[in-house]
């Protein structure tokens, strides 16, 4: 997601070509990795800058996942003006990392895309306010000032506050930069953040009064796992169309899924070498930051009850449910009706599953033990 006002790495491509058509058939994980005219170009269009959010994806790319399933893939950025699903839709890119409820709401505009894994499990937003405010649940919103990045990233406040009936013209909704800062200053009472970036934003900064970075016992955490509000986030999407017509598409997202699997294992099992690579990649995060970003991005994917990127049909419920009950403070709803049947599949995703396990490899991280990451001052 949108989470940084960092400048774009050199990676990103100029400009958006159009779709490279899937012309051969991806080779076997299994085979030895392919000359480079050989290879299946694909586009993979991230929903965000490059960071710790996205670490499988370049971890898979840096190991040679994508490689040895035939595929040369180029990771594109986005600086804010790329909207992932448009992006797939328009056919520029090939596959699309974006959160489901901002995806949901292209769908019901007319974009024809399919969510094909649903990489994290968990959401990962927060509420933060200081510890002393009063502030300890989202029914506790009503008249103060709620920090909200906005584009699409605010659904999950506003179906919270509908779930505690709270009218959203009853709570002042800011809009706030990509960081800390209105927070820190006194300009909002609660403000927005991810686990993996801006709760580590806070805990990186400097007290004042102390001199000492803040620690957990300054704030208060809502997490919107524990409300109604929850909605999926990082979700791999593909064309619907050529998923129903293009035989070598098919082929080739198994493949794809295949080893960006491979990638979030790698991550998993390696956060400080996954850390060093998507550093190396183009994120400007400082080192400590960049690492926790990663270990805090692993806890919302592992561990995953039925195989990483699974899509469970009562979370995607549970996803819709809360679109449709949000309204903004406009009185506008995100979706007005049920999106259709091809709005989510897991036939690529099991198929590319059921092969992994067949090759011994452990897509559940059942074992899965995050690190413990000190964060330095300025995430450094």
């Amino acid at each position: 997601m949108k989470h940084s006002t960092r400048r774009v790495a050199s990676i990103a491509a100029t400009s958006l070509a159009a779709a490279l058509v899937l012309s051969a058939c991806s080779a076997s994980s299994d085979d030895a990795p392919a000359d480079d005219d050989s290879l299946t170009p694909v586009k993979l269009q991230l929903q965000w800058l490059p960071q710790g959010q996205f670490a499988g994806y370049f971890a898979a790319l840096d190991q040679g996942y994508f490689e040895e399933a035939g595929l040369d893939v180029e990771i594109i950025p986005s600086g804010g003006d790329i909207v992932p699903q448009d992006a797939l839709a328009n056919g520029d890119v090939d596959y699309a990392i974006a959160w489901v409820p901002k995806v949901l709401g292209s769908i019901e505009a007319g974009a024809n895309v399919t969510n094909i894994a649903q990489i994290f499990q968990r959401s990962g937003t927060l509420q933060v306010a200081w510890a002393d405010s009063g502030i300890e649940s989202v029914a506790d919103f009503e008249g103060k000032k709620i920090g909200s990045w906005g584009f699409g990233n605010e659904w999950e406040i506003f179906a919270a506050m509908a779930e505690e009936g709270l009218d959203s013209t009853t709570v002042e909704i800011i809009t706030q930069d990509f960081n800390m800062n209105a927070f820190l200053s006194g300009d909002i009472d609660a403000a927005q953040a991810m686990t993996y970036n801006e709760y580590a934003q806070l805990l990186e900064a400097i007290d004042p009064e102390t001199g000492e970075q803040y620690t957990e016992e300054d704030f208060t955490v809502i997490s919107y796992e524990d409300t109604v509000g929850a909605m999926l986030q990082d979700a791999i999407w593909a064309d619907t169309e050529r998923l129903e017509n293009d035989e070598e598409y098919q082929e080739a997202t198994v493949e794809f899924l295949k080893a960006v699997i491979k990638g979030w294992i790698f991550a998993a099992e390696n956060p400080e070498d996954a850390a060093v690579i998507v550093a190396d990649n183009g994120s400007d995060w400082g080192a400590s930051h960049e690492l926790w970003m990663v270990n805090e991005t692993n806890k919302l994917i592992w561990p995953a009850a039925n195989g990483i990127g699974f899509i469970d049909q009562a979370a995607f419920d549970a996803t819709v449910a809360a679109a449709l009950s949000a309204k903004n403070e406009t009185g506008a709803a995100l979706i007005t009706e049920e999106p259709p049947a091809t709005a989510w599949t897991n036939e690529y995703i099991e198929k590319a599953l059921a092969e992994l396990e067949e090759e011994g490899i452990d897509i559940k991280g059942e074992g899965f033990t995050p690190i413990d990451v000190e964060l330095l001052e300025g995430g450094a």
